[in-house]
């Protein structure tokens, strides 16, 4: 039994089979995660260090020194980068691609451990495994016009996040803004002089009534009591009883030196919705999960509970990642949709046979469905990647049916006196081979994929390997199914269709007349290939580079700072103005503001933070516009405050792998007055290049500072000490949070210090009255001197040296360009002091390390191609004449991104290295009719009508390949753009596909074989 008889009588369980899978493949659908991008392990470690207000030079030196130097002895750290500002570091610890970073974040955090006792007393750390999970996925708003800033606060800590938390999927929700309660008691001091009393003495005494604790147990009456004494307050009335101090003289209550009242606890942020303060309440995914399902039962839960919010609160969303994620979901799926349904049309043109039609485009929701199957059989996700995979693998996998059933077509329709089934499934053995052989060709691009790493690794694996499983798939499908179907399927009328029609036998003549032409004098070819080459080189000195492509998100960051020292309220003054701007755009949605902390939850300075803007859906201008005009009306509008605006996952991205900026020009040296004075002439400069935006000298000096210093000695001579001296002015100033009562689900600070009218300026705090241990009072300016000073600058350090990074976006030009721009800034003499060097990070460092992996992975795809070829066929000519033609179809790729106003970024270098396999794989169809007819006729005449008998399946899947991908190449739908460059660079390489495979190829292959007739062996 040979496999043809094997495949006949297995046919019914072959195609159960296949039914099997695409069912199996639409139930896996439903339970596959949907997410915006792959789940990725970034390979960074974020350490944040907390050692109390310690000066940023001393800092460095005791604490972000000695952890450097720890971290850098851990197995696999490629990079160690530090920022050490007043009393707090972070030190970014950069690993290997592909790392365990469960493992390397464990080392870390044991390396730290281990030095931790040589450290600052006190000294905090924090450690933080970077992946897309640390941000936000859906973000509400809570604003009232009835309700206190306190209520909001409560409600959304104790009530929604409770509800939440029980979502499937749900990591953690970070409540910002609002105000946390506390009960304050403003002491009197001239009431705590008259009484002999100190703020000490206050905070001690209510520390000591507040207090519930077990104190044994006994046994009475066959039962075990556990006795507590719980003298715990329960309210202000009795705060202000307690007593302070008894004796003989009677007994002095709170009530007596203090005021007891509600309040809130000090904090220098601000936080508003729409211009209106707010709750803000971030909701973070578990890695893994899915994010659209969350989203689902977090909108489904908060409806449910709509109707228990308090009178006059308003529940807002701000941000909702899933819709994002849909919205790119739908225009993949759409692009799939219309680019199969065009491609059906192009089948049906040609074969004018709805039954042959059918067969063939049956093959494309089949192997789909299958690659389902695998993804989640690979733990995948739905992503920007993986479905855009699919949509860009739709042209290819059809074309695998649209070969095989073409030449079951020509054979059943070219052949008599046979049953049609026997032709059939002969034809399909027949083919087999040519089939494997192209299939192969563009399945091995994907091989050399597997080693890229970094960024372009980490995203495009995902979409490779889907493509490479839906192509795997697809040769089966096509080598099994096909055959069998058409063998059930086709009946005699089918087979005895007549073949071609006029116009096809017009083409066949005029094909015949021009090849006899160019095979008699090949110089002619060169009238195609030179001014393709010559065009070619034009637009790949045109064309300029990017980095990921850009995608309208639909929303943007836009990071503000004002001057350091700024404060909160001089802040929020000028951010008005901001929020004016972005009202007043009519293209604006909602948006949200952060003063002095983060979307992602850091805190800052009081003069920084960030807006989230949310534009309108529907028809708008493009994203970069909407954010150049804010920003032009910003840096107009609002000369005191600099800003810097960007996409929210391009933000993401930038973070995660610790570049934020295209735009970094890292500036070492061990002088940090050189340093700042290079970095402001390097803004400078780089501002006089075109489309450089948002640039910062890189120099970020901490808020003024008043420093106190206490006279050892003066302070010895009041009977003080510096620390006895501290510990005052810290609750003097800061107040002593000295208990907590409980009050409903929460604990409330009880905070002691002086009223606010006699620490609110700075002359107020020489004149603070200390009382020394004998009794006696004395004013602080008695025993330190009190000095404003400025704040200090950040250090930044990159593998143990000092360096300085200049920073900056790009808006309306490549980043190739304007980088090449800047490197011409940077060559001009005495820019940087004798000592000082630069290296340029970045976006651009990834992109460069990006372009040298998938050069290698373009060379190492040219070399597998060219393998295969000689294993097909063991002849050096026929391999170098097939090879010669993806390489010609390359200057096209350029052409068409020129043509298309698209960066060749590394979307478009994936499109690129797929054309390698594309052409070889219809190059491979024209010499397996070749090999077939040389055996037959003459060398030439075998040429030509190899030609001819393939021009009709080339033509085929060449316009159906283009016609699937079409949709992408417009960018259809919110998401489409991460593959338009990938689909404009396959298209510009298919357009070019038929005369080059149909002409150029043979005429080739007819002067490296001499002119001689050549057998098939």
């Amino acid at each position: 039994m040979n496999f043809t008889q094997w495949m006949q009588g297995h046919r019914r369980s072959i195609l159960f089979l296949l039914v099997l899978l695409a069912v199996a493949g639409v139930l896996a659908a439903f339970k596959l995660p949907v997410t915006l991008f792959p789940n990725v392990d970034f390979p960074r470690v974020l350490v944040s260090l907390d050692a109390g207000d310690r000066p940023a030079d001393l800092m460095m030196l005791v604490v972000t020194q000695p952890v450097e130097e720890a971290v850098r002895r851990v197995p696999g750290v490629r990079g160690v980068r530090s920022t050490t500002s007043r009393g707090t570091a972070e030190v970014s610890v950069s690993f290997d691609w592909g790392i365990d970073m469960g493992l390397a974040t464990s080392q870390v955090n044991q390396a730290i451990t281990r030095i931790l006792p040589n450290l600052p007393p006190g000294t905090q750390l924090a450690t933080k495994r970077m992946d897309p999970t640390i941000f936000p996925i859906l973000a509400y708003s809570l604003t009232s016009t009835t309700q206190s800033q306190t209520a909001l606060y409560d409600l959304a800590r104790y009530q929604l996040r409770p509800l939440l938390s029980s979502v499937n999927g749900v990591a953690r929700i970070q409540v910002m803004g609002g105000a946390q309660e506390e009960y304050q008691v403003t002491v009197d001091p001239a009431q705590l002089l008259a009484y002999g009393l100190t703020l000490t003495d206050v905070a001690q005494a209510l520390s000591a009534a507040n207090v519930v604790t077990a104190v044994g147990r006994l046994e009475d009456h066959y039962k075990l009591y556990l006795a507590i004494a719980d003298a715990r307050l329960k309210n202000v009335r009795q705060i202000g009883n307690t007593v302070i101090r008894s004796g003989t003289s009677g007994i002095v209550r709170l009530d007596d030196v203090a005021q007891v009242s509600d309040g809130v606890v000090p904090q220098w942020i601000k936080v508003n919705a729409d211009g209106r303060p707010a709750v803000l309440f971030n909701i973070y995914q578990q890695p893994g999960s899915n994010s659209v399902q969350i989203a689902r039962d977090v909108h489904a839960k908060l409806a449910a509970y709509q109707s228990q919010l308090p009178p006059g609160v308003k529940l807002a969303n701000w941000y909702d990642q899933s819709v994002l994620v849909l919205d790119s979901a739908a225009s993949v799926r759409d692009a799939i949709m219309i680019g199969t349904g065009l491609a059906v049309l192009v089948l049906f043109a040609f074969l004018r046979n709805i039954k042959i039609t059918l067969i063939a485009a049956i093959v494309v929701p089949t192997v789909l469905a299958a690659t389902v199957v695998l993804l989640y059989a690979l733990g995948m996700s739905f992503n920007i990647m993986t479905l855009g995979g699919m949509a860009a693998a739709v042209g290819l996998i059809i074309d695998d049916a649209i070969v095989m059933i073409e030449h079951i077509v020509r054979r059943l329709r070219g052949a008599t006196g046979e049953r049609h089934h026997g032709r059939v499934m002969a034809a399909a053995m027949e083919f087999m081979r040519p089939l494997a052989g192209s299939s192969a060709s563009t399945i091995i691009i994907f091989l050399p994929l597997a080693f890229l790493t970094g960024v372009t690794g980490a995203f495009f694996k995902a979409l490779s390997l889907t493509m490479a499983s839906g192509l795997i798939i697809s040769f089966f499908v096509t080598w099994l199914a096909v055959p069998l179907l058409a063998d059930h399927f086709l009946t005699e009328k089918d087979a005895n269709q007549k073949e071609g029609g006029r116009l096809t036998e017009w083409m066949h003549r005029r094909y015949a007349a021009l090849m006899q032409r160019v095979l008699a004098r090949p110089v002619l070819i060169l009238l195609l290939v030179v001014p393709l080459l010559g065009v070619g080189f034009v637009a790949f000195n045109k064309v300029g580079s990017g980095f990921m492509p850009a995608m309208d998100e639909g929303g943007f960051i836009l990071d503000y700072r004002a001057a350091p020292g700024t404060s909160l309220t001089e802040t929020d003054r000028l951010l008005q103005q901001v929020e004016a701007i972005i009202k007043a755009n009519p293209y604006v949605d909602t948006y949200s503001r952060r003063t002095g902390t983060q979307l992602g939850g850091g805190i800052t300075e009081a003069n920084q933070g960030d807006f989230f803007v949310r534009l309108k859906a529907g028809k708008r201008p493009p994203i970069d516009t909407v954010m150049g005009d804010i920003r032009s009306q910003v840096e107009h509008n609002v000369p005191g405050l600099k800003i810097e605006m960007a996409q929210l996952m391009e933000d993401v991205i930038g973070d995660l792998t610790s570049v934020p900026q295209p735009i970094e020009i890292k500036l070492f040296s061990d002088n940090p007055d050189e340093l700042q004075s290079a970095a402001t002439k390097v803004v400078a400069a780089i501002n006089q290049v075109p489309g450089v935006v948002d640039t910062r000298d890189g120099i970020n000096p901490a808020g003024d500072a008043l420093e106190i210093r206490v006279d050892r000695v003066k302070a010895a001579l009041e009977g003080m000490n510096p620390d006895s001296i501290t510990q005052t002015l810290s609750g003097y100033l800061s107040g002593v949070v000295t208990t907590q009562m409980q009050k409903g689900p929460k604990l409330v600070g009880v905070r002691v210090w002086i009223p606010q009218d006699q620490r609110a300026i700075t002359p107020d705090v020489g004149k603070l009255l200390i009382r020394a241990p004998d009794g006696h009072v004395f004013p602080l300016r008695r025993v330190a001197q009190i000095v404003p000073i400025s704040g200090q600058p950040q250090i930044r350090r990159e593998n143990l040296k000092r360096m300085v990074a200049v920073t900056g976006r790009i808006s309306g030009r490549s980043m190739g360009s304007v980088i090449a721009d800047i490197q011409k800034a940077m060559a001009t003499p005495k820019l940087l002091p004798k000592g000082m060097y630069f290296e340029l990070g970045g976006l651009y460092k990834q992109q460069q390390i990006a372009f040298k992996g998938l050069m290698a992975v373009f060379v190492a795809a040219i070399g597998l191609v060219f393998l295969l070829l000689l294993f097909l066929y063991e002849s050096f000519r026929m391999a170098l004449a097939i090879l010669a033609i993806p390489l010609l179809a390359v200057s096209a790729v350029f052409i068409g991104l020129w043509v298309a106003g698209i960066e060749l970024n590394i979307s478009a270098m994936m499109g690129m290295t797929m054309i390698i396999g594309i052409v070889t794989e219809v190059a491979i169809f024209y010499f397996s009719e070749y090999r077939d007819l040389i055996r037959e006729m003459p060398f030439p005449q075998a040429l030509i009508e190899a030609g001819k008998n393939r021009m009709r399946p080339i033509a085929m899947t060449t316009f159906a390949a283009i016609l699937t991908l079409l949709p992408l190449a417009f960018a259809i739908g919110q998401g489409s753009a991460m593959q338009q460059p990938l689909a404009v660079a396959i298209i510009a390489g298919l357009a070019v596909q038929l005369p080059l495979v149909l002409l150029v190829m043979p005429v080739l292959y007819w002067l490296l074989a001499g002119k001689a007739d050549v057998s098939a062996g």
